[in-house]
């Protein structure tokens, strides 16, 4: 049994992304997530360390799976893994791979990396809980600016408001390394039948106001608007 750690902080958070090394060319599509991610699992996501397993959690898929390291260092933060998984990071052996895996990290609900998959897989996810009669746990699912240049987004975009998946909630980080021009991000998405927040990024307490939101009628986007580059 390893120790529960006790972070609070971002700024541990940030600590902790330095001990993964490796992977640098990275290190800016990580630190883009990183305030979202950090508000989801401090106060928004409903799943125990303990039991990341528990029928009744939250589901959250990092669609945005090539750029790892900021959802490392808040899952050990949250005492999901050792903190020394960390320094491991990438290595022969070590769970904590450049993409992560579902079946060596406790916490990661699907394994991805490949861009434009991790949507279509939350939306099977909602339908699953809706199957077994449990529409209660919410599914996030956080995607990049870019990575909806992938027409399997688009197309996942428009079937996730014809099915009412009232339980599902997209993030896109908007850091503006898109080469196609997405906005007005409001009009574009809501035009599919989306309710749309527009949010600053590094913003906690409007981050927090936006993932906790439901709409009894469609699913939920939040577009956090995040300067490109680190911190």
């Amino acid at each position: 049994m390893f120790r529960r750690v006790t972070t609070t902080t971002l700024d541990d958070v940030y600590a902790l992304m330095s001990r993964a090394s490796g992977d640098e060319k990275h290190d800016s599509s990580a630190a883009s997530t990183v305030d979202v991610l950090w508000v989801l699992y401090d106060r928004v996501l409903r799943i125990d360390p303990a039991n990341p397993d528990g029928e009744d959690r939250d589901r959250f898929l990092l669609s945005k799976g090539h750029g790892p390291v900021a959802m490392y260092a808040v899952l050990a933060a949250r005492g999901f893994f050792p903190e020394t998984w960390l320094d491991a990071f990438m290595a022969h052996g070590g769970n904590l791979g450049s993409h992560p895996d579902r079946l060596l990290v406790p916490g990661i609900e699907a394994s991805t990396g490949s861009l434009g998959h991790g949507l279509p897989m939350a939306i099977g996810i909602a339908l699953a809980l809706r199957a077994k009669g449990s529409e209660e746990p919410r599914v996030y699912v956080l995607c990049g600016d870019a990575e909806l240049n992938e027409g399997s987004n688009w197309e996942a975009i428009l079937l996730a408001p014809q099915l009412r998946l009232v339980n599902l909630t997209l993030i896109v980080i908007d850091n503006h390394s898109s080469s196609l021009g997405m906005a007005p991000w409001d009009a574009r998405l809501e035009s599919f039948g989306w309710r749309c927040r527009l949010v600053d990024g590094r913003d906690h307490d409007a981050l927090f106001n936006a993932l906790s939101s439901r709409n009894g009628s469609a699913p939920i986007v939040v577009v956090a608007d995040i300067t490109e580059g680190v911190r």
